[in-house]
Protein backbone atom coordinates (compact mmCIF):
# COMPACT_ATOMS: atom_id res chain seq x y z
CA UNK A 1 0.00 0.00 0.00
CA UNK A 2 1.40 3.38 -1.08
CA UNK A 3 -0.27 6.44 0.44
CA UNK A 4 0.34 9.79 -1.25
CA UNK A 5 -3.02 11.56 -0.82
CA UNK A 6 -4.89 12.93 2.17
CA UNK A 7 -8.31 14.40 2.88
CA UNK A 8 -8.84 17.03 5.58
CA UNK A 9 -12.38 18.01 6.53
CA UNK A 10 -12.99 21.61 7.59
CA UNK A 11 -16.57 22.39 6.62
CA UNK A 12 -18.38 21.48 9.83
CA UNK A 13 -20.65 23.81 11.76
CA UNK A 14 -18.57 25.84 14.20
CA UNK A 15 -15.35 24.50 12.68
CA UNK A 16 -14.81 27.16 10.03
CA UNK A 17 -12.50 29.43 12.01
CA UNK A 18 -10.66 26.89 14.12
CA UNK A 19 -7.93 25.89 11.63
CA UNK A 20 -7.25 29.59 10.98
CA UNK A 21 -6.16 30.15 14.58
CA UNK A 22 -2.42 30.65 15.05
CA UNK A 23 -0.05 28.99 17.48
CA UNK A 24 3.67 29.07 18.15
CA UNK A 25 4.90 25.75 16.77
CA UNK A 26 7.48 23.44 18.35
CA UNK A 27 10.27 25.13 16.37
CA UNK A 28 9.30 28.57 17.70
CA UNK A 29 7.63 29.72 14.46
CA UNK A 30 4.06 31.06 14.41
CA UNK A 31 1.76 29.05 12.15
CA UNK A 32 -1.94 28.51 11.63
CA UNK A 33 -3.46 25.30 12.96
CA UNK A 34 -4.17 24.39 9.33
CA UNK A 35 -0.53 24.67 8.33
CA UNK A 36 0.46 22.55 11.31
CA UNK A 37 -1.97 19.83 10.19
CA UNK A 38 -0.67 20.05 6.61
CA UNK A 39 2.91 19.71 7.84
CA UNK A 40 1.87 16.63 9.80
CA UNK A 41 0.57 15.12 6.56
CA UNK A 42 3.63 16.10 4.54
CA UNK A 43 5.91 14.52 7.14
CA UNK A 44 4.01 11.26 6.59
CA UNK A 45 4.85 11.30 2.88
CA UNK A 46 1.64 12.92 1.63
CA UNK A 47 2.04 14.90 -1.59
CA UNK A 48 -1.53 16.07 -2.32
CA UNK A 49 -4.28 17.09 0.07
CA UNK A 50 -7.98 17.64 -0.58
CA UNK A 51 -9.36 20.20 1.87
CA UNK A 52 -13.15 20.01 2.23
CA UNK A 53 -14.47 23.51 3.01
CA UNK A 54 -17.46 25.72 2.54
CA UNK A 55 -17.12 27.64 -0.73
CA UNK A 56 -16.95 30.98 1.08
CA UNK A 57 -13.98 29.82 3.16
CA UNK A 58 -11.59 28.83 0.36
CA UNK A 59 -9.68 32.14 0.17
CA UNK A 60 -9.06 32.26 3.93
CA UNK A 61 -7.88 28.66 4.02
CA UNK A 62 -5.57 29.16 1.06
CA UNK A 63 -3.94 32.08 2.83
CA UNK A 64 -3.67 30.16 6.12
CA UNK A 65 -1.95 27.19 4.45
CA UNK A 66 1.34 29.10 4.41
CA UNK A 67 4.20 27.18 2.84
CA UNK A 68 1.97 24.16 2.15
CA UNK A 69 -0.34 25.82 -0.40
CA UNK A 70 1.09 23.84 -3.31
CA UNK A 71 -0.27 20.61 -1.79
CA UNK A 72 -3.87 21.79 -1.67
CA UNK A 73 -6.88 20.87 -3.78
CA UNK A 74 -10.11 22.45 -2.57
CA UNK A 75 -13.34 20.44 -2.41
CA UNK A 76 -16.57 22.26 -1.58
CA UNK A 77 -19.37 21.11 0.67
CA UNK A 78 -22.06 23.58 -0.33
CA UNK A 79 -24.54 22.58 2.38
CA UNK A 80 -23.77 21.60 6.00
CA UNK A 81 -24.88 17.98 5.61
CA UNK A 82 -22.58 16.37 8.13
CA UNK A 83 -19.20 14.72 8.51
CA UNK A 84 -19.83 11.61 6.43
CA UNK A 85 -21.23 13.70 3.60
CA UNK A 86 -18.21 16.05 3.78
CA UNK A 87 -15.71 13.22 3.46
CA UNK A 88 -17.67 11.71 0.59
CA UNK A 89 -17.26 14.93 -1.41
CA UNK A 90 -13.59 13.98 -1.90
CA UNK A 91 -14.36 10.66 -3.62
CA UNK A 92 -13.18 11.85 -7.05
CA UNK A 93 -9.93 13.08 -5.52
CA UNK A 94 -9.17 9.80 -3.73
CA UNK A 95 -10.35 7.56 -6.59
CA UNK A 96 -9.19 3.95 -6.25
CA UNK A 97 -6.28 4.77 -3.95
CA UNK A 98 -5.94 4.54 -0.16
CA UNK A 99 -5.67 7.88 1.60
CA UNK A 100 -4.83 9.49 4.91
CA UNK A 101 -7.71 11.29 6.59
CA UNK A 102 -7.21 14.03 9.17
CA UNK A 103 -9.60 16.43 10.86
CA UNK A 104 -8.68 20.11 10.87
CA UNK A 105 -9.36 20.72 14.56
CA UNK A 106 -6.97 18.11 16.00
CA UNK A 107 -3.26 18.78 16.53
CA UNK A 108 -0.61 16.29 17.64
CA UNK A 109 2.67 16.14 19.52
CA UNK A 110 4.93 13.18 20.12
CA UNK A 111 8.17 12.54 21.93
CA UNK A 112 9.38 10.22 19.18
CA UNK A 113 11.20 11.01 15.93
CA UNK A 114 8.14 10.00 13.92
CA UNK A 115 5.04 12.15 13.84
CA UNK A 116 1.68 10.62 14.70
CA UNK A 117 0.46 10.53 11.08
CA UNK A 118 3.71 8.96 9.92
CA UNK A 119 3.41 6.22 12.53
CA UNK A 120 -0.08 5.40 11.27
CA UNK A 121 0.84 5.46 7.58
CA UNK A 122 3.67 2.99 8.22
CA UNK A 123 1.33 0.58 10.02
CA UNK A 124 -1.20 0.76 7.16
CA UNK A 125 1.46 0.25 4.49
CA UNK A 126 2.88 -2.77 6.30
CA UNK A 127 -0.54 -4.40 6.71
CA UNK A 128 -2.14 -3.31 3.41
CA UNK A 129 -5.44 -2.36 5.04
CA UNK A 130 -7.41 0.45 6.60
CA UNK A 131 -6.12 1.55 10.00
CA UNK A 132 -7.50 4.07 12.50
CA UNK A 133 -5.39 5.66 15.19
CA UNK A 134 -6.93 5.23 18.64
CA UNK A 135 -6.17 6.15 22.21
CA UNK A 136 -7.40 4.64 25.45
CA UNK A 137 -9.89 7.22 26.76
CA UNK A 138 -11.91 7.53 29.96
CA UNK A 139 -15.61 6.78 29.64
CA UNK A 140 -16.40 10.33 30.78
CA UNK A 141 -15.10 11.56 27.38
CA UNK A 142 -17.00 9.10 25.17
CA UNK A 143 -19.40 11.83 24.09
CA UNK A 144 -16.57 13.49 22.15
CA UNK A 145 -15.29 10.63 19.99
CA UNK A 146 -16.06 7.66 17.80
CA UNK A 147 -15.12 4.45 19.61
CA UNK A 148 -14.08 0.98 18.47
CA UNK A 149 -14.37 -2.49 19.90
CA UNK A 150 -12.40 -5.54 18.93
CA UNK A 151 -9.66 -7.96 19.87
CA UNK A 152 -5.93 -7.51 20.30
CA UNK A 153 -3.74 -8.66 17.41
CA UNK A 154 -1.55 -11.48 18.80
CA UNK A 155 2.08 -10.46 19.14
CA UNK A 156 1.42 -6.79 18.37
CA UNK A 157 1.25 -4.44 21.32
CA UNK A 158 -1.33 -1.71 20.77
CA UNK A 159 -2.83 -3.23 17.60
CA UNK A 160 -6.48 -4.33 17.42
CA UNK A 161 -8.71 -6.09 14.90
CA UNK A 162 -11.77 -3.84 14.69
CA UNK A 163 -15.14 -5.57 15.03
CA UNK A 164 -17.47 -2.72 16.01
CA UNK A 165 -17.52 1.08 15.65
CA UNK A 166 -19.94 3.43 17.38
CA UNK A 167 -20.18 7.22 17.18
CA UNK A 168 -20.06 8.95 20.58
CA UNK A 169 -21.56 6.03 22.52
CA UNK A 170 -23.06 6.29 25.97
CA UNK A 171 -21.14 4.55 28.78
CA UNK A 172 -23.87 1.89 28.86
CA UNK A 173 -23.59 1.22 25.14
CA UNK A 174 -19.81 1.12 25.36
CA UNK A 175 -19.93 -1.39 28.20
CA UNK A 176 -22.24 -3.64 26.18
CA UNK A 177 -20.51 -3.43 22.77
CA UNK A 178 -17.05 -1.89 22.96
CA UNK A 179 -15.12 -3.48 25.82
CA UNK A 180 -11.62 -4.44 24.67
CA UNK A 181 -9.87 -7.14 26.73
CA UNK A 182 -6.74 -5.81 28.41
CA UNK A 183 -7.76 -2.15 28.75
CA UNK A 184 -8.14 -0.58 32.18
CA UNK A 185 -11.66 -0.59 33.59
CA UNK A 186 -13.66 2.39 32.40
CA UNK A 187 -11.42 3.02 29.40
CA UNK A 188 -12.25 2.54 25.71
CA UNK A 189 -10.46 2.89 22.38
CA UNK A 190 -11.51 6.25 20.97
CA UNK A 191 -10.54 7.74 17.63
CA UNK A 192 -7.42 9.89 17.59
CA UNK A 193 -8.46 11.96 14.55
CA UNK A 194 -6.21 10.11 12.10
CA UNK A 195 -7.20 7.32 9.69
CA UNK A 196 -5.73 5.58 6.69
CA UNK A 197 -8.73 4.50 4.64
CA UNK A 198 -9.23 2.28 1.63
CA UNK A 199 -11.57 3.04 -1.32
CA UNK A 200 -14.05 0.71 0.37
CA UNK A 201 -14.98 3.40 2.87
CA UNK A 202 -16.28 5.63 0.08
CA UNK A 203 -18.54 2.81 -1.07
CA UNK A 204 -19.83 2.42 2.49
CA UNK A 205 -20.46 6.17 2.76
CA UNK A 206 -22.32 6.20 -0.56
CA UNK A 207 -24.60 3.37 0.57
CA UNK A 208 -25.32 5.10 3.88
CA UNK A 209 -26.06 8.43 2.21
CA UNK A 210 -28.40 6.85 -0.33
CA UNK A 211 -30.32 5.06 2.41
CA UNK A 212 -30.53 7.97 4.84
CA UNK A 213 -33.46 10.34 5.07
CA UNK A 214 -31.18 12.97 6.60
CA UNK A 215 -27.59 12.96 5.22
CA UNK A 216 -26.22 15.02 8.10
CA UNK A 217 -26.85 12.04 10.41
CA UNK A 218 -24.26 9.94 8.55
CA UNK A 219 -20.99 9.78 10.45
CA UNK A 220 -17.69 8.26 9.44
CA UNK A 221 -18.17 5.78 12.28
CA UNK A 222 -21.24 4.34 10.55
CA UNK A 223 -19.24 3.69 7.38
CA UNK A 224 -16.30 2.24 9.32
CA UNK A 225 -18.59 -0.16 11.16
CA UNK A 226 -19.77 -1.44 7.78
CA UNK A 227 -16.19 -1.58 6.49
CA UNK A 228 -15.14 -3.74 9.45
CA UNK A 229 -17.59 -6.41 8.29
CA UNK A 230 -16.24 -6.42 4.73
CA UNK A 231 -12.47 -6.18 4.87
CA UNK A 232 -9.49 -6.21 7.19
CA UNK A 233 -9.55 -3.13 9.38
CA UNK A 234 -7.16 -2.42 12.24
CA UNK A 235 -6.90 0.11 15.04
CA UNK A 236 -3.53 1.15 16.39
CA UNK A 237 -2.50 3.06 19.50
CA UNK A 238 -0.21 5.90 18.47
CA UNK A 239 2.71 7.23 20.51
CA UNK A 240 1.73 10.83 21.03
CA UNK A 241 -0.98 13.15 22.26
CA UNK A 242 -3.95 14.74 20.53
CA UNK A 243 -5.34 18.17 21.28
CA UNK A 244 -8.86 18.94 20.14
CA UNK A 245 -8.90 22.71 19.60
CA UNK A 246 -12.67 22.67 19.18
CA UNK A 247 -13.43 22.11 22.87
CA UNK A 248 -13.26 24.68 25.71
CA UNK A 249 -9.60 25.55 26.41
CA UNK A 250 -8.62 23.27 23.53
CA UNK A 251 -6.50 25.89 21.79
CA UNK A 252 -4.79 26.74 25.09
CA UNK A 253 -3.95 23.08 25.74
CA UNK A 254 -2.67 22.67 22.19
CA UNK A 255 -0.40 25.68 22.55
CA UNK A 256 0.85 24.49 25.92
CA UNK A 257 1.60 21.01 24.57
CA UNK A 258 3.55 22.42 21.61
CA UNK A 259 5.48 24.74 23.92
CA UNK A 260 6.44 21.93 26.29
CA UNK A 261 7.62 19.77 23.36
CA UNK A 262 9.39 22.61 21.59
CA UNK A 263 12.51 24.72 21.56
CA UNK A 264 11.09 27.22 24.07
CA UNK A 265 10.29 24.61 26.71
CA UNK A 266 12.63 25.95 29.43
CA UNK A 267 11.46 29.55 28.98
CA UNK A 268 7.79 28.53 29.07
CA UNK A 269 8.29 26.41 32.21
CA UNK A 270 10.09 29.25 33.99
CA UNK A 271 7.31 31.69 33.08
CA UNK A 272 4.67 29.21 34.25
CA UNK A 273 6.37 28.84 37.64
CA UNK A 274 6.44 32.62 38.01
CA UNK A 275 2.79 32.91 36.99
CA UNK A 276 1.66 30.17 39.37
CA UNK A 277 3.61 31.68 42.25
CA UNK A 278 2.07 35.07 41.57
CA UNK A 279 -1.45 33.63 41.32
CA UNK A 280 -1.04 31.75 44.58
CA UNK A 281 0.06 34.88 46.38
CA UNK A 282 -3.08 36.78 45.40
CA UNK A 283 -5.43 34.38 47.16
Amino acid sequence: MHIERAVITAAGKGQGGLPLQTLVDTDGETRSALEIVLREAADAGIQQVALVVRPSDEAAYREASGGCADMLHFVHQSEPLGYGHALFQARDFTGDAPFLHLVSDHLYVTGTEKGCAKQLVEVAAANDCAVSAVQATRETNLSLYGTVGGMKVPGRDGWYEVECVREKPTPTQAEQELVVPGLRAGHYLCFFGLHVLTPGVMACLEESLEAAEHPKTISLSTALHTLAGREKYLACEIIGERQNIGIPYGLFYAQLARALHGVDRDTVLADMVTLLASSGGDR
